[in-house]
C-alpha cells in the first residue's frame, strides 16, 4: 500500500552544500543519496518523519546546462474543497496558471505567486 505525502523536490545549485545546511539546520538525516558520474547529487532527506528531495549539480557543467523550464519548487496541495481554498488564494494575491477544473481523474487547480513558486490545490475524484 503507498502511503500518501506531500514531498517537494527542491534544485539547488549545490547539493553538497545544501545537505550539509539541512543537516546542521533542522537535524534532517538522509535517507538516500546518489552521487552521479558528472558531480551532481540526489538526496532524500528526512525531518521528524516529513521527507523532501534535493538535486544539485557541483556547479562544473561546463555551462551547457539549460535552464529550468518549471520553477524551482512545485508543491500540490490535496484538499476537500479546492475551489474555495483555491479562490482563497487568489484573494490573497495569487496569480491563476489554470483554473480549478476537472481532468485526469481529478478535481485541480494551479496558480503561482509574486515569488514564482506553483501550487497546485484539488483532490482525486471519486
Amino acid at each position: 500500500m503507498i502511503k500518501p505525502s506531500l514531498a517537494p523536490w527542491l534544485s539547488v545549485s549545490n547539493g553538497a552544500l545544501a545537505i550539509e545546511f539541512y543537516e546542521a539546520a533542522f537535524g534532517a538525516k538522509e535517507v538516500y543519496h546518489l552521487d552521479d558520474p558528472g558531480g551532481g547529487v540526489v538526496s532524500r532527506l528526512a525531518i521528524d518523519g516529513g521527507e523532501f528531495w534535493l538535486s544539485g549539480s557541483s556547479g562544473n557543467d561546463g555551462g551547457g546546462a539549460q535552464p529550468p523550464t518549471e520553477p524551482p519548487v512545485r508543491m500540490i496541495w490535496t484538499v476537500a474543497d479546492p475551489d474555495t481554498a483555491f479562490a482563497r488564494a487568489i484573494a490573497a494575491g495569487a496569480s491563476v496558471v489554470f483554473p480549478v477544473g476537472e481532468g485526469y481523474g481529478w478535481r485541480v487547480g494551479r496558480l503561482v505567486y509574486a515569488v514564482g513558486h506553483h501550487w497546485e490545490i484539488g483532490h482525486e475524484l471519486e
